[in-house]
C-alpha cells in the first residue's frame, strides 16, 4: 500500500505536467519502480467497449418472476436493519444499545425472546450488554448454551426493577453466583447471600439514630448547611445495614431525622 500511495502521487504530478503542456494523458498499465519511484507504461488499454461480454450457450435464461420473489423474501429471516428498526421502535431501545444486540443473529433473537418474559427492555438489553455478551465471549459459549433461562433472567431483572437489590450488588455478586448455581431461583439466592434491600422503616430509623448519635458535630455541621455531609451518613448507614439499606428510602429517612 505504501508503493501504490507513492505511485499515486508520482502520477498526480506527472499528469499535471503533461495536461499542462498541452499534451494527452494516455490509458495504459503502468509499472512503479520502488527505487526510482517513479512509474511507466507496460501496455496501452483497451477502451471500455472492448471488454465484451458474451453468453454461455450452455447455460438457459433463468426468469424470476415477481411472485417467485416475493415468496422467497417473505420466508427469510430477519434481517439486521429490520430487526435493529424493531428495537429502536417497538422496543425503544437506543441506537447503541440497537447496533450491538443485532450484530449477531442468535443474540438478536434471544433479547426478542427475553423481552416476551419481561416489559423491562431496557433493562433487558443492559444485562445482555453487560453481562452476558461479556460472559459469552470470556468462556467462548454461544448463546445455546448459557447456563441461564431465559424466566431466571426476567426474574434477575425484576428484582432490580422493584429495587429489592441495587444494581450494582446484582451485576457484582448476585450474577456471578447465578451462573454457579443456574437452577436456583434468583430472589432465594439473594436472601441466602443476604443481598435484599432492606424497607424496614423501624430498622433503619434505629440505625440512623445510632448513627447520629455517634456523630453528633457532623449532625451539627450538617444542620448549619453542610448539605455534603449527607454522603457521609449515608455511608455509615450502608455500613450498619451491611449494604442491605434501600437507598432512596435510607436517604429520605436520614434527612427528615438530620432536620431535627
Amino acid at each position: 500500500m505504501r508503493f501504490a500511495r507513492r505511485a499515486i502521487e508520482f502520477e498526480v504530478k506527472r499528469q499535471i505536467d503533461i495536461l499542462e503542456a498541452g499534451g494527452k494523458i494516455s490509458q495504459q498499465t503502468l509499472h512503479f519502480d520502488p527505487i526510482s519511484g517513479e512509474t511507466s507504461p507496460l501496455r496501452d488499454k483497451e477502451n471500455a467497449h472492448d471488454y465484451r461480454y458474451f453468453p454461455d450457450p450452455d447455460l438457459p435464461p433463468l426468469i424470476l418472476t415477481k411472485d417467485y420473489v416475493q415468496q422467497i423474501g417473505s420466508q427469510l429471516p430477519m434481517l439486521p436493519w429490520q430487526l435493529y428498526d424493531i428495537f429502536t421502535n417497538d422496543y425503544q431501545l437506543s441506537d447503541y444499545d440497537a447496533t450491538l444486540l443485532t450484530e449477531e443473529k442468535s443474540m438478536a433473537y434471544f433479547f426478542l425472546d427475553l423481552a416476551q418474559t419481561t416489559p423491562h427492555y431496557k433493562a433487558a438489553a443492559n444485562l445482555l450488554i453487560n453481562k452476558v455478551i461479556p460472559y459469552l465471549k470470556e468462556q467462548q459459549l454461544v448463546i445455546t448454551a448459557f447456563p441461564l433461562s431465559l424466566s431466571v433472567l426476567a426474574d434477575f431483572i425484576e428484582l432490580i426493577q422493584t429495587e429489592k437489590i441495587s444494581t450494582s450488588t446484582a451485576y457484582n455478586q448476585l450474577f456471578p453466583a447465578m451462573l454457579e448455581q443456574p437452577h436456583i431461583l434468583p430472589v432465594q439466592l439473594a436472601e441466602q447471600l443476604q443481598l435484599l434491600q432492606s424497607s424496614d422503616d423501624d430498622l433503619l430509623l434505629s440505625l440512623i439514630a445510632q448513627i447520629i448519635a455517634d456523630n453528633s458535630e457532623k449532625v451539627k455541621a450538617y444542620q448549619k448547611g453542610k448539605k455534603g455531609l449527607i454522603g457521609f451518613f449515608m455511608g455509615e448507614l450502608m455500613k450498619l445495614s451491611k449494604g442491605q439499606a434501600n437507598p432512596k428510602e435510607a436517604q429520605k429517612l436520614l434527612e427528615e431525622a438530620l432536620k431535627a
